[in-house]
């Protein structure tokens, strides 16, 4: 309701960033630079902050955007981990789209075989995309699928493999060890690494994302993330 930029306006500012989970440094970091658009594009009131404070923070996330790894000599491997709910299926189903869609041969692996919806919704995503899929029954070895996947892209000629992990086991130990499992059958099926691991984070997860970063980096060789859900609140 108050129309002019005061301190008060960029304290309660401040506060609500903290409020949103961005991080105290990344708060304090957008509170110097909105403070030097303020002085240097002369804004006086408030309803001018808003956009100013979102091209910001898309500065942040385009700084450190990126292309994924694509090879001529394919297959192009990925493998794409995160906790269930992030947006990983989602995630393999667009990226899959995308790649049919520049008319690449795409075969996607169903390694989530810890939940049951998981299989049935990447083979949805897969019809949808115009891309194979392999999977095995509910509750096998992922490192299996994972072996299959490889060798099945190799005999059909796949320009992209896309590998889907599961997010969540009994315990967290659990789940690296099976996910370190699946990278090295990946990595020995291949001959190398695989050209990424995309860690899939939920945007709106806020300071508890650099955990999950840190978690999935002890399990695998995280290369990329892909954020999710940044059009939902």
């Amino acid at each position: 309701t108050r129309s002019e930029i005061d301190e008060d306006i960029l304290e309660e500012l401040e506060g609500l960033l903290v409020q949103a989970d961005i991080g105290v440094s990344t708060t304090l970091y957008l509170m110097d630079e909105l403070r030097t658009a303020i002085k240097e594009r002369g804004l006086k009131r408030a309803d001018e902050l808003r956009p100013v404070l979102a091209e910001l923070i898309g500065e942040i996330l385009t700084a450190n955007s990126g292309q994924l790894a694509l090879r001529e000599d394919s297959p192009t491997v990925y493998v794409v981990v995160g906790v269930n709910g992030a947006g990983k299926t989602t995630t393999i189903g667009k990226l899959a789209y995308r790649y049919t869609q520049q008319g690449k041969k795409v075969l996607l692996g169903a390694g989530d075989t810890f939940r049951a919806a998981a299989i049935d919704q990447l083979e949805v995503w897969a019809n949808r995309a115009g891309a194979d899929m392999i999977r095995h029954q509910e509750g096998s070895d992922p490192a299996a699928v994972a072996f299959d996947t490889i060798q099945a892209g190799r005999a059909r000629g796949a320009d992209v493999i896309i590998i889907d992990t599961a997010g969540r086991l009994q315990n967290k130990t659990n789940l690296m060890k099976e996910l370190s499992k699946v990278y090295r059958v990946v990595e020995r099926e291949l001959g190398r690494p695989a050209d990424e691991v995309i860690l899939t984070v939920d945007a709106t997860t806020g300071q508890n994302a650099l955990s999950q970063a840190r978690v999935f980096s002890e399990a695998t060789p995280v290369s990329a993330v892909a954020l999710t859900k940044l059009d939902s609140t």
